[in-house]
């Protein structure tokens, strides 16, 4: 993998990673610049700086920190993508390297150091304090998705001493009300957004927005753990919900790259290609976001889209570049982290549940959440798409010469809601449609095959490592905790409630 860069010097140049979203930021740190604190406050110079970087972490774009973070973790565990490299160890096989291990829970320090220097140059009564609250917020749930307890240093001042996943989510829910709350009660919005829009790559200083994406998150955690915590969940949801989520794709969250980390891994690098699980699924289903989501491969066929098995042993990384589809992104497409399609199945599923979710039936929230996803998609075809009561996930015929094999398909859920159907299929048939509309958040994926076991996935055509899931659970703790953090690495163990591996459950798993 080209993870070319030791990821110490990254940390380091973060600030210069992001420099060109503003050029004042560019002087600003320029060596030798002899600004005075008082200079450095002016127009939120140095506060901005340090929110840049927390974007770089909450929605990452710089090669190394999607890689690692992303595509390593939640693009390839969510079937969305799978590596085209000749790899014998990874996360994928159960057996990845503890450098993979390491790399997402390295990124936490330069999260957390920005977040205390916006609170020490502007206090907490504002909302460059609130904005900084929900970027950690964003972070800090991908970290706990991935490993489950983690040191909840934004609080106790430690990158040692770790904390349970319920309370990070308890926390991550607290600071979110925070954030909410401050942002409703400013009443100096127009200003924040003046000194502050050239630094926000996301909504261009428009905090009502943040408002709605911080919203989003509850509800987005309010699902996650509805199996574990239904009373705290249905609160939180009904509360999100009645305060205003994402519900409109133009307030999506998508953040605009100078250059795609997805394209760069993928298309430049050429180290993944797209999975054969989501293939088989838009491939049965006579997708229409197919063309948007992916392009045909090299060596053209009769099919148009060929994915790849995950897991599969790659005998050559240049045949197998040749052989299956890669993602349809350029070097500018922007980054999505949350829609209003993920925010309609959200509700649908709440509807299942007994929720409030603002008066309308699963069925309309799931159709809408697959209305907004072709919308977002500009995809033709959403009419007879939500009418199709036959098609089912395709039977995966590898490509000739693949590395894979053929699969016999492992789901036969249609497309038309059915009222009628058990709990269980519709269950299986919302979760199957959020997980297509999610693309390209692996990280989300992921989540949903977690937690729900839907969509059903492929079998991995080789050996696990002794592991019979066909995804893992959770990714294990860097070893050398073991070795430099042995009391707290010992206190983690238990809070996690099972052996430090790829098996253990996350708390909202159980």
């Amino acid at each position: 993998m080209m993870v070319s860069r030791k990821l110490f010097l990254f940390f380091l140049c973060l600030p210069a990673i992001f420099s060109s979203c503003t050029g004042r930021f560019v002087d600003i740190n320029r060596p030798g610049s002899k600004l005075s604190p008082d200079e450095l406050k002016r127009d939120n110079y140095a506060v901005g700086s340090f929110l840049i970087q927390m974007q770089g972490v909450a929605f990452p774009e710089q090669e190394n920190a999607y890689q690692t973070m992303i595509d390593f973790v939640g693009n390839y565990l969510g079937r969305y993508t799978t590596y085209t490299k000749e790899l014998p160890k990874n996360h994928t096989l159960f057996n990845a390297s503890n450098a993979w291990c390491a790399w997402p829970a390295s990124y936490a320090p330069p999260i957390v150091s920005a977040f205390n220097e916006v609170v020490k140059l502007n206090g907490k009564e504002n909302i460059s304090y609130a904005w900084a609250l929900i970027l950690r917020a964003q972070a800090f749930l991908r970290f706990t998705d991935i490993y489950g307890p983690f040191p909840l240093s934004m609080n106790n001042g430690s990158d040692e001493v770790y904390s349970s996943q319920r309370d990070i989510y308890l926390q991550l829910i607290n600071d979110l009300n925070e954030a909410t709350t401050l942002i409703a009660s400013d009443t100096h919005l127009a200003q924040e957004r003046e000194t502050l829009a050239s630094y926000d790559l996301v909504y261009k200083g428009d905090f009502n927005q943040w408002r709605k994406f911080a919203n989003s998150l509850k509800l987005r955690i309010a699902v996650r753990i509805s199996n574990v915590e239904p009373v705290m969940a249905r609160s939180l949801a009904e509360q999100a919900v009645r305060d205003g989520v994402i519900e409109e794709n133009e307030d999506n969250c998508t953040i605009s790259y100078h250059k795609s980390g997805l394209w760069t891994t993928a298309v430049s690098w050429g180290d993944s290609r797209i999975c054969a699980d989501i293939e088989s699924y838009m491939t049965g289903y006579k997708d229409p976001r197919m063309s948007k989501y992916f392009l045909q491969p090299i060596s053209t066929g009769v099919r148009r889209f060929i994915g790849c098995r995950a897991g599969a042993p790659i005998g050559s990384n240049v045949v197998a570049k040749r052989l299956y589809s890669t993602v349809n992104v350029s070097q500018t497409t922007p980054g999505i982290w949350l829609t209003a399609s993920e925010m309609a199945f959200c509700k649908a599923e709440g509807v299942l549940r007994g929720w409030n979710m603002g008066g309308g039936t699963a069925k309309e929230y799931y159709e809408e959440g697959i209305r907004r996803s072709f919308s977002q998609w500009d995809a033709d075809g959403v009419a007879t798409y939500l009418m199709d009561n036959t098609s089912t996930e395709a039977n995966y015929i590898d490509a000739i010469g693949g590395y894979g094999g053929d699969a016999v398909k492992v789901s036969t859920i249609t497309i038309k809601w059915d009222d009628n159907a058990t709990m269980a299929e519709k269950m299986e048939r919302l979760i199957t449609q959020k997980w297509i509309a999610l693309y390209p958040n692996g990280q989300e994926a992921w989540n949903e095959i977690r937690r729900t076991g839907y969509p059903h996935i492929f079998a991995i055509p080789q050996t696990t490592n002794g592991y019979t899931l066909l995804t893992p659970n959770r990714i294990p703790f860097d070893k050398n905790q073991q070795i430099y953090n042995r009391q707290n690495y010992t206190k983690a163990v238990e809070l996690l409630g099972g052996p430090d591996d790829y098996a253990t459950r996350m708390w909202w798993q159980r």
